[in-house]
């Protein structure tokens, strides 16, 4: 059975994760009453909207 040698650093680790956590692009959606683009699952900083729901006071 294959071991490794010794520990592996978290700079290590965090080089390797960096390409695979990447945001794709099907994770970006339009907003249906602003028309802005915006991750999925995320509140739109714009309007503080969430869910259809006031979140946050929007940005002037």
């Amino acid at each position: 059975m294959a071991v490794p040698k010794r520990k592996q650093t978290p700079s290590r680790t965090g080089m390797r994760r960096s390409n695979t956590m990447k945001y794709s692009s099907k994770n970006v959606i339009e907003d249906k009453k602003s028309g802005e683009y915006r991750l999925s699952h995320h509140l739109d900083l714009k309007t503080g909207m969430y869910k259809g729901r006031q979140v946050l006071d929007p940005k002037d």
